[in-house]
C-alpha cells in the first residue's frame, strides 16, 4: 500500500480506514505512530499483531482536543490540568484513570490509560477527521529502532499499511510520560519534554518509578534497539578499531576511520542530536558493520531522554 502525501484528501482516506477498523501509520512531532480507533478492540489487536508487540505493553491514546479526555478517562487532578494547559498540544503523555469505554487491550488490563495531544498538524487533522481518539504506539517492530521518517516505517513494517508521509519528525524521540500520585509526579519515560521544564511548572522534583513495574510504554530494559550490537562510550579512546565497527559522536568529528561514522550535532545542540538520533541509527543499521559505538551526551534537558534510549538500545 502506498506512502501518501498529507493532503486533505489523503487524510480523509486514512481517517476512513481507521473508522472501518484498520490501521494507519502517521507522523507526530516525536516519532511515527501506528494508529487505530481506540474503541475498536479488533483494530487495536491488529496493532499488536503487526508490531509483534506483547499484550502486556500498554498503548498511548492520542486526542485532538482536551475535552476528548472525557471520552476515555476520568477528570485529571487540578495540578495535572495546569501542566496540560502549559504543554498541550505537545510531547507530554499523562497517565489517567481510564473509563470502561476503553478496551482492556489498549491498557494491558491496567485501570489507567496513557493520553496525549500531539502538536503535529497531520496527526491533529487525522484524529479530528476520524472523530475518535486514536490508540497508537510507534510504527516499528517491538523493541526495534523508532521510526522518524516514513521510510523507517516501511523498512520495519512492510508495505501492507498506508503511511502518511510528514517527512522527518521534529523531536526524534518519544513523548515524556508522567503519572501523578499523592501530590507527586513520577517520570515513567523520559522524552522530548525535559524533566526540568515539568519541574519548573509543577514546583517539585519528579520522582522515579519502582523498577520492573510496567505502567507505560518504553519501560522495557531492552528497547529502541538496532539489529547490530550497540555500545555506549565516553570518547573514541575506548574504541578498538576494526573493520566491522561504526561510530556516532555527539558533536566532534571522528578522529579515526570507520566503515560508518556520523555526528549527532556539530553545534552540540541536544535537540538537534535527539532529532537526528534514530535517523542516524537507522543508517548505521543498514551499513556493513556489526557494532555501533555511540558517544554519551550530556544528561541535561532532552539529553536525559537520549541517554535513556541509548541505554535501552544497549540493553545491559
Amino acid at each position: 500500500m502506498p506512502v501518501l502525501k498529507p493532503t486533505i484528501k489523503n487524510i480523509k482516506l486514512c481517517s476512513n480506514i481507521i473508522n472501518h477498523g484498520d490501521v494507519v501509520a502517521f507522523p507526530t512531532e516525536t516519532v511515527y505512530g501506528l494508529g487505530a480507533d481506540v474503541f475498536n478492540e479488533n483494530a487495536v489487536i491488529k496493532i499488536f499483531e503487526i508490531k509483534k508487540r506483547p499484550r502486556f505493553d500498554p498503548l498511548i491514546v492520542h486526542i485532538s482536543d482536551i475535552s476528548d479526555i472525557d471520552k476515555i478517562a476520568h477528570k485529571p487532578p487540578e495540578r495535572i490540568k495546569k501542566l496540560l494547559k502549559k504543554f498541550w498540544p505537545g510531547p507530554l503523555t499523562v497517565i489517567l484513570k481510564k473509563k470502561n469505554s476503553v478496551p482492556d487491550v489498549v491498557t494491558a488490563g491496567l485501570d489507567t490509560v496513557a493520553v496525549r495531544m500531539p502538536s503535529n498538524s497531520i496527526a491533529f487533522q487525522l484524529i479530528k477527521t476520524s472523530k475518535t481518539p486514536i490508540a497508537a504506539p510507534s510504527a516499528n517492530r517491538f523493541t526495534r529502532l523508532s521510526p522518524t521518517r516514513a521510510e523507517h516505517v516501511l523498512k520495519q513494517l512492510g508495505s501492507n499499511i498506508f503511511v502518511l508521509d510528514g517527512g522527518k519528525t521534529v523531536y526524534g524521540v518519544e513523548s515524556t510520560i508522567i503519572k501523578y500520585e499523592r501530590g507527586n509526579i513520577y517520570l515513567l519515560r523520559p522524552g522530548a519534554l525535559s524533566p526540568e521544564k515539568i519541574e519548573k511548572e509543577f514546583g517539585k522534583k519528579l520522582l522515579m518509578p519502582v523498577a520492573g513495574k510496567i505502567e507505560s510504554p518504553g519501560q522495557f530494559k531492552k528497547h529502541y534497539s538496532p539489529d547490530k550490537k550497540l555500545i555506549i562510550v565516553r570518547d573514541e579512546d575506548e574504541i578498538k578499531i576494526s573493520e566491522d565497527a561504526g561510530y556516532i559522536s555527539f558533536k566532534d568529528r571522528p578522529l579515526k576511520k570507520y566503515r560508518f561514522s556520523a555526528v549527532l550535532s556539530e553545534k552540540g545542540d541536544l535537540y538537534e542530536a535527539a532529532s537526528n538520533l534514530f535517523d542516524i541509527l537507522n543508517k548505521a543499521e543498514d551499513a556493513s558493520i556489526k557494532k555501533i559505538y555511540v558517544q554519551r551526551v550530556p544528561l541535561n534537558g532532552i539529553g536525559f531522554a537520549i541517554m535513556d534510549r541509548l541505554k535501552r538500545a544497549e540493553g545491559l
